[in-house]
């Protein structure tokens, strides 16, 4: 039994289901997070409660969450791996005035959901725009643009659209593709008999990645010099490794990469890998950790107190050192401000890797300007 010191975390994740690998890599880093620096944080013992929503199903999503915070009687909720999910239980948080940090869902409205949200992964708009503009400055001009059918879909798709043809490029068609079970074939012909200089695409990390980029190389469009440009979300490292060769050169713009270069990184790495020897680390797993040190630095600033106001005034503004490199809590949006990097895939002693080779620094969500 706990005790009422106790800080409870409720965690709402797609443990089973479709999108269970975003789950694993969440709870990896969260757990990871706590076993380097104890359960204790600020004289409270620290208590994960996890939930499986099973993935795209906001009507358990919310029944979970709000289970967590009646039964539960948790002091923050945390988790959300996809967007319908967060944006059902963005209510609750503002009613109860829970913290509410989401560890992974991407559409850029979701923090304006409840002032009691934060998040530490990213927006679809902050990692779109970068893209548009690296590939504006490196001689595309047409771009076919594909996207899953949902939220983050069209968030990055519209962002894509208003960086790119703000910097004089053109779009030349758009296509939405189904969210669960996808045949990417029709697409991929599609694009191809359109001859674009490049495609942009989004579509929610897992195996969707795989048949993706399987299929672009079937298909010939990397032969006819349609080049791929992607959120990171197709390249994740847990997904590379099933695509193979076909995943070789993939022009992604993302947050974070295993591969990225920095003592922090490089720390994180070697310690992910002592803990779970079979997986390796990829986005969605250090967003869990960095939502991890924003609880436990919240409460250090609070002295423990975990109620909304406290918690959400002492986050505004906090600023630390990620795996992925510099991060903030925008103070006026709650949501991150971080470096995004265009990164290609290559075999780097003979694994494949994301290898940064640009960076856009410090880059805000630009939907909430």
């Amino acid at each position: 039994m706990s005790n009422a010191q106790d800080l409870k975390v409720g965690l709402v994740v797609p443990l089973s289901g479709p999108f269970a690998s975003t789950a694993q890599q969440m709870m990896n880093g969260v757990n990871l997070y706590v076993q380097q620096h104890g359960d204790t944080v600020a004289g409270r013992k620290v208590v994960l409660i996890v939930k499986d929503d099973t993935g795209i199903n906001p009507a358990i999503t919310k029944r979970q969450a709000q289970e967590l915070l009646i039964k539960d009687k948790v002091d923050v909720l945390a988790g959300f791996g996809l967007t319908p999910g967060a944006f059902a239980a963005a209510p609750l948080a503002q009613e109860t005035k829970t913290p509410m940090v989401v560890m992974n869902a991407a559409t850029s409205a979701i923090t304006t959901k409840s002032d009691y949200i934060t998040r530490t992964s990213t927006t679809l708009p902050q990692v779109a725009a970068p893209m548009a503009t690296w590939a504006k400055d490196n001689g595309v001009q047409k771009v076919y643009v594909i996207v899953a059918d949902y939220g983050p879909g069209h968030d990055a798709a519209a962002q894509f659209k208003k960086t790119f043809t703000a910097a004089g490029g053109e779009i030349i068609g758009e296509l939405h593709t189904p969210l669960t079970k996808p045949d990417f074939a029709p697409f991929l012909q599609k694009i191809k008999d359109a001859k674009p200089d490049a495609l942009f695409l989004f579509i929610p990390n897992g195996d969707q990645g795989v048949a993706f980029a399987k299929g672009y190389k079937e298909r010939g469009l990397d032969q006819a010099g349609i080049k791929l440009l992607a959120t990171g979300d197709i390249a994740t490292e847990d997904m590379i490794d099933a695509m193979g060769d076909s995943a070789l050169g993939i022009l992604t713009s993302y947050y974070y990469a295993q591969a990225h270069d920095s003592p922090e990184n490089k720390a994180y790495v070697a310690a992910y890998a002592k803990a779970y020897p079979k997986v390796r680390p990829n986005m969605i797993s250090v967003a869990g950790y960095d939502g991890m040190h924003l609880i436990y630095e919240a409460l250090k600033k609070t002295g423990g107190d975990a109620s909304g106001d406290k918690f959400m005034a002492a986050v505004k503004g906090m600023s630390w050192m990620s795996p992925r490199g510099p991060i903030m809590i925008d103070p006026a949006t709650r949501d991150i401000v971080q470096n995004v990097y265009i990164r290609k895939v290559e075999r780097v002693d003979g694994v494949l890797q994301n290898v940064e080779f640009h960076t856009f620094e410090a880059v805000k969500d630009p939907e909430k300007g």
